[in-house]
């Protein structure tokens, strides 16, 4: 299942998460952020919720998300572990690339 992560949320859902967590920092407006849409959607029915959570961030609704991880071009993957950015991704790929970099992470 896909999340909807905001600057409400983010704190609870992705930073405090007992699981790590994928964000998607994205635009409707982004060419490439549409075009991974699909994959990250996919990804989200596929992987195990209790091992890996993944969801979307759009950067003009939440400002501040964006901001304080210095999402400087979309889209943008970051993997939190505990708190911290574990691992780092921008612009699209394959969808069995992005599987590739989630499953070291995850094992």
């Amino acid at each position: 299942m896909e999340h909807t992560f905001t600057d409400d949320n983010f704190q609870n859902e992705v930073l405090k998460s007992d699981v790590p967590v994928l964000v998607d920092f994205w635009a409707p407006w982004c060419g490439p952020c549409r075009m991974m849409a699909p994959v990250i959607e996919e990804l989200a029915d596929e992987i195990d919720g209790a091992k890996l959570k993944i969801g979307k961030c759009n950067v003009d609704e939440n400002p501040d998300s964006a901001g304080k991880f210095n999402v400087m071009s979309i889209p943008t993957f970051l993997v939190f572990k505990d708190g911290k950015v574990a691992e780092q991704f921008v612009g699209g790929m394959p969808k069995a690339a992005m599987l590739d970099k989630l499953n070291k992470i995850i094992g």
